[in-house]
């Protein structure tokens, strides 16, 4: 039988309340957060200047250029970057003149676009203020290099998509199809949800109609502006690229410089990077040309598999398949830039928000750790010691090292979760 209480029971205090916990949940703690934190990245880019701001005067110096005379990138001549690139870059220009305001219009769009994205996984989702503050930690770990470049565009729409395709499938593909319009990590987005589309229906309503409705207004209007074949001169614009410095696939090289003087970086002053000479950098940059999109092949087959054993999960695969994907797209990029990392945060943010707790909620804890662990590696090689990177001291040369291979250890782990799924229905 159960105890009844009594007058004297029901007179003690009731238990304290976990206020470390609930000051944790409070929105205007987290708001207050978010705050600092883009304060502190914001002063430390204004420190670091044109190593954090670098790509940004060349934005600024393209959409000043077209303004002026009127030859814009991909309308008039081809370009590193896809033909949606040309909304944010254009966008401070039309508000401000000058390098310096430039600057601080493009900062203001990017900590803008962030808390946008920030809000909505706070109030879209069951444990939003978890998945927030993890965010938070990923961003200070990684520093202030997405703030100065076009992936602090597409990081927050990355996992914005990820927070609606819990429910609105079709306005994540949407916003996911217009991020790969500007870079193409988001199109991981894209095939995850294709993948795990329950029938033809399904699929076509869900992701191609979106995608091809976004896709058919960029190329459009680029079409309208002239590009002509220009409007898909991404493409073809990263064939002559030889290995990155710090890319995943340039370690070997990278470590080799501890006992091989013969292998040497060279700065390429056609598209401002740091790149290893020789014909076997070479060989490894023209192999990983055909690789990356092989790989994608395989996950989205992977997906594919894991949705048909597991219907009932098929948002936490959206999730391990985007994860594995935008992993992947850094391994086996033959660029490898340090602001890559920004990709890989939003899935594992948005997993810690929505999925229920238990087994499936516990697997991601030991990658989000090893993500933040990642980006802090990378703050160190970029931009604290990029230059000693460069000159081969082997401390840095180290942490670059073990940084990529957790990528690849990240990669794999993701890529293990979806196959286990796909092969036993009890995963």
């Amino acid at each position: 039988m159960c105890p009844v209480p009594d007058d004297a029971d029901r007179r003690l205090p009731a238990p304290p309340r976990d206020r470390g916990g609930s000051l944790l949940q409070s929105p205007w703690l987290l708001a207050l957060a978010f705050v600092v934190l883009h304060a502190r990245l914001v002063h430390e880019a204004i420190t670091w200047q044109n190593t954090i701001f670098g790509d940004v005067t060349l934005y600024e110096w393209w959409a000043r250029y077209g303004l002026d005379t009127g030859q814009w990138p991909v309308l008039d001549y081809d370009w590193v970057y896809p033909a949606g690139a040309l909304v944010p870059v254009v966008a401070p220009s039309l508000v401000t003149d000058g390098v310096l305001g430039y600057e601080i219009v493009w900062t203001a769009m990017i900590v803008a676009l962030n808390a946008v994205a920030t809000v909505l996984l706070v109030r879209s989702t069951p444990r939003g203020v978890l998945g927030a503050w993890w965010w938070l930690l990923f961003l200070l770990a990684l520093g202030p290099i997405f703030l100065g470049r076009l992936d602090g565009v597409i990081a927050p729409m990355i996992l914005v998509a990820l927070v609606l395709a819990r429910r609105h499938p079709r306005v994540a593909t949407a916003v996911a199809t217009a991020g790969a319009w500007i870079k193409i990590a988001p199109g991981a987005v894209v095939v995850a949800l294709a993948a795990t589309r329950r029938d033809l229906r399904d699929l076509l309503r869900a992701v191609v109609v979106p995608g091809a409705i976004v896709s058919a207004v960029v190329v459009g209007l680029a079409l309208i502006g002239g590009a002509g074949t220009r409007a898909l001169s991404v493409f073809g614009e990263q064939g002559a690229r030889t290995l990155q410095a710090e890319s995943v696939a340039g370690t070997w090289f990278s470590v080799a410089r501890l006992w091989d003087p013969a292998v040497t970086i060279a700065y390429n002053d056609e598209i401002f990077t740091y790149e290893f000479q020789g014909t076997e950098a070479r060989s490894v940059a023209d192999a990983l040309d055909w690789l990356l999109p092989l790989v994608v092949v395989v996950l989205a087959g992977l997906t594919w598999w894991a949705a048909r054993r597991h219907p009932e999960r098929a948002y936490e695969i959206v999730l391990l398949s985007a994860a594995a994907q935008l992993v992947a797209l850094i391994v086996f990029n033959k660029v490898g830039s340090p602001q890559f990392v920004a990709w890989i945060g939003p899935p594992v943010a948005v997993a810690l928000a929505t999925l229920p707790a238990g087994r499936a909620l516990r697997a991601w804890w030991p990658p989000a750790l090893g993500i933040v662990l990642v980006a802090y590696g990378t703050y160190l090689v970029y931009p604290v010691a990029y230059g000693p990177f460069l000159a081969g001291e082997p401390w840095m040369i180290t942490v670059e090292a073990l940084r990529n291979a957790a990528l690849v250890v990240l990669m794999i782990g993701a890529t293990w979760r979806i196959a286990r799924l796909g092969a036993v229905r009890n995963a």
